[in-house]
């Protein structure tokens, strides 16, 4: 079973309008409704490459219950009981049945371990330009979380390391978490002998990084403000320095760079595709994730992120992936090494 936090999870809205104009008033032709979280896009990802996954976080409102009803329509079990401070039940997850092995997989369950809260879980709201391809993204902060709360997030997500394989954690904080929050749940994920990879940015990746975790996989942008550098290479051995065991930095349409221990590798679609890159970088992470469960050499690991990624931006909803051209791309994409030292 692979693992997913999401502290901070949406409820995704996707507008496509024909063409997106500023200080106009728009039609949208087509409506798309998830439930979002960079980890929840993770785990989606995961189940579709046939990876039992559980997701935990936090969820609350009218917007965190149409979340969850969202949630239950994905290939699931039943859900774990919705903890609610820190009296609420913490019964451990029992195992799902292995996905079947097929060519293509069949969807594997996804559990939902997530913790609720009174606070109102955000929304963000993609505006897909149907024209050009672009997307505007709007996101709301998300509710305010007590210290119950967190105390009862810290004691489900203790119960769900002891049946992982991996974990993931994903995304900004919610207001009323600590910005030490994710090198926390490093530091028990490490102690559980657990790999953990975080995908954050800002002061929590900073933390974060100090406590040491398996993998960290910032965006160019994220590494710029981590290390002060905009050279790839530079900046990324420069993060595993702070103490990640490796680094995948995403370049964007330029693929992915991997500062690991085994060596240094950059990995590169075969042409730059036009579409929606929300979902993209947490598809990657779902390659990742799913080649570290299954043994994969970075370079098969690299590959296959690299392919996910490309065919999430071909897709039109964050989390979902052309599987066809997913296909298509695995083969083709280029892994080089670089003799230098990592």
């Amino acid at each position: 079973m692979i693992l997913t936090v999401t502290l901070n999870t949406a409820l995704d809205l996707t507008y496509g309008v024909p063409e997106l104009v500023p200080h106009a008033s728009h039609r949208v032709s087509d409506i798309s409704e998830r439930p979002g979280g960079k980890g929840l896009n993770v785990a989606r990802v995961l189940s579709a490459l046939g990876h039992e996954t559980v997701v935990t976080g936090f969820a609350g409102g009218s917007t965190g219950a149409v979340l969850r009803e969202l949630l239950a329509d994905l290939p699931s079990r039943a859900a774990v009981p919705a903890a609610s401070g820190p009296a609420a039940d913490s019964s451990p997850v029992a195992d799902a049945p292995a996905p079947v092995s097929l060519p293509a997989p069949a969807p594997a369950p996804i559990t939902d371990a997530l913790v609720t809260v009174a606070g109102n879980t955000r929304r963000t709201i993609a505006v897909v330009d149907r024209t050009t391809g672009d997307t505007t993204q709007l996101n709301e902060p998300g509710p305010l979380v007590s210290a119950d709360e967190w105390s009862a997030l810290l004691a489900r997500y203790e119960e769900l390391l002891t049946g992982a394989d991996a974990v993931a954690l994903c995304g900004s904080l919610p207001p009323g978490i600590h910005v030490g929050a994710y090198a926390e749940l490093v530091r028990s994920a490490r102690a559980a002998g657990v790999p953990v990879l975080l995908d954050t940015s800002g002061e929590p990746l900073r933390r974060g990084i100090a406590a040491r975790p398996d993998l960290i996989k910032p965006n160019a942008d994220e590494l710029a403000q981590l290390t002060g550098s905009r050279d790839p290479l530079r900046a990324t051995r420069d993060a595993r320095r702070r103490g990640a065991h490796a680094v995948v930095a995403s370049l964007g349409p330029d693929g992915m760079l991997a500062v690991t221990p085994d060596g240094v590798w950059q990995a590169s679609p075969p042409a730059k595709v036009l579409g929606n890159p929300t979902g993209a970088g947490d598809s990657a992470v779902a390659g990742l994730l799913s080649g570290l469960v299954e043994g994969l050499g970075w370079p098969d690991r690299l590959r296959r992120a690299v392919a996910l990624s490309t065919a999430t931006v071909l897709s039109p909803t964050a989390g979902d992936f052309d599987r066809a051209a997913y296909e298509e791309l695995l083969p083709r994409v280029g892994v080089e090494e670089h003799t230098t030292a990592a």
